[in-house]
């Protein structure tokens, strides 16, 4: 059955993705943008985009009547710059501001969304060491743990209005337009390439195709609703990641990245790269997803071979 949604964070790496895959599916893809003429270039033709500037205009109501299906990706990007405190503001308040603005305006709806997939990442947990991580698995106490409970918290009030609600806990994501994989490439093809830190450290990832596919389940299967984690059934540790994508690419892989480079080039922020979750996609799995991806050669092959 086609369906309104409504996406907010539509021009990002796995919102581009969505969209195209919305459309191809029959659906009616609707994106709130600051910037809709830039936003069209950015995605397939047939996306409809509304202007929206969040914190200085509501969200337009008559734009929500009738949708079914919100998903919010929206949010500031964490690997953008230094951890600075007020970046650290921005990362928490951008998520919590788009959140809230979407769920109070479900109050002022005739009929509120049937389902609501909000944001969330694999950071929820913090750092756990070799322990296999479910949604049932307890939060961390760092910083981006921080972020993601509270985000995820904001979400959670559209339950009260008999909104169907759905965290995803977002790994990795591998895909050739952008995010992490090409900036990773980048010293490979110089033959620079290897592990970050010490290597042992867990690497929960996913290919795109299967976060969009994980996502098109949560929108049709009723029976999901709290956290759905986004990341493939065979998470590697760093050092088999870098080994694999060597490997895939007919490169060396042993110029190891110390750990005090990254922490003086990026700060606390290096404890993206330096710590890690072994989270598994437990309740994808119990609802049946079949991943297209689920070993990391074939992702990698698939997105650098493929690709040229």
């Amino acid at each position: 059955m086609a369906l309104k949604i409504l996406i907010t964070g539509g021009t990002g790496l796995l919102g581009r993705s969505l969209c195209t895959k919305l459309l191809q599916a029959g659906h009616d893809p609707i994106v709130l943008s600051r910037n809709a003429a830039a936003a069209r270039g950015r995605l397939t033709p047939g996306v409809q985009l509304i202007q929206w500037q969040p914190g200085v205009e509501r969200v337009p109501l008559e734009t929500l009547e009738g949708v079914e299906a919100v998903i919010n990706l929206a949010g500031e990007n964490i690997g953008a710059g230094r951890w600075t405190a007020s970046r650290k503001q921005l990362i928490m308040q951008s998520r919590l501001g788009f959140t809230r603005a979407l769920t109070e305006s479900f109050q002022k709806l005739k009929q509120s969304p049937r389902v609501f997939i909000s944001g969330s990442a694999v950071g929820y947990y913090g750092p756990h060491g070799d322990e296999e991580l479910t949604e049932a698995s307890p939060p961390g106490h760092d910083f981006l743990a921080e972020v993601c409970q509270a985000w995820e918290e904001e979400a959670n009030r559209a339950r009260e209005l008999g909104v169907r609600v759905v965290t995803i806990r977002t790994g990795i994501v591998l895909a050739r337009e952008g995010g992490i994989l090409p900036r990773m490439v980048t010293p490979f093809l110089l033959f620079l390439g290897g592990p970050l830190g010490s290597g042992r450290q867990w690497v929960s990832w996913i290919h795109i195709a299967d976060a969009v596919g994980i996502i098109q389940l949560a929108l049709e299967h009723t029976t999901v609703a709290g956290p759905l984690n986004l990341t493939a059934p065979q998470p590697v540790r760093m050092e088999e990641f870098a080994s694999v994508l060597g490997r895939v690419m007919k490169r060396p892989s042993s110029l190891r990245v110390p750990a005090w480079v990254l922490k003086m080039a990026l700060g606390e922020m290096a404890n993206l790269l330096l710590t890690g979750q072994r989270v598994l996609p437990a309740r994808a799995l119990q609802e049946g997803y079949q991943f297209r991806y689920p070993g990391l050669a074939g992702a990698l092959e698939d997105l650098l071979i493929l690709s040229g």
